[in-house]
């Protein structure tokens, strides 16, 4: 009987050495899992918040592009910062059938690049535009009397 009053002692006594540092190793485990997680998280949304700003230029220059002066065809180019940099190509394309002859349709294609760390990154967008150039009026006027 005084062996089993002394094994219920033991047991009530708290956790042994080996349990609490099998503990701490779980804990130090699934805390570096968690701070991974964070660090990959933060990275996406940086890389995330580049590309919708990316985007957003894109956007702003496609609609730029044939305001100002009739679309010709051509490239440009330009720079949005020391960092990001743009091409555009203006290309006449083919008249679907059943098109007016004063409308001509071009195609825009645009190229954004930039540089993120050593990497050089970059982005296509394109888009379609119908252009109404009416036809030069004749040369040769009739004179009323």
């Amino acid at each position: 009987m005084v062996r089993s009053r002394n094994f219920s002692r033991h047991a009530e006594a708290g956790f042994s050495l080996l349990e609490i540092i099998a503990a701490m190793l779980l804990l130090a485990l699934a805390f570096g899992a968690v701070m991974h997680v964070a660090g990959a998280a933060t990275e996406v949304t940086g890389h995330a918040r580049e590309l919708n700003r990316i985007a957003m230029l894109a956007d702003a220059t496609l609609d730029a592009i044939g305001r100002r002066e009739p679309l010709r065809e051509g490239i440009q180019e330009g720079s949005y910062d020391p960092r990001h940099q743009w091409r555009s190509v203006v290309s006449a394309q083919a008249p679907f059938p059943g098109q007016s002859p004063d409308l001509h349709l071009y195609r825009i294609d645009l190229d954004i690049t930039w540089r993120d760390g050593t990497a050089e990154r970059g982005a296509h967008f394109a888009t379609l535009r119908l252009q109404d150039e009416p036809r030069p009026a004749s040369s040769t006027s009739v004179a009323g009397p």
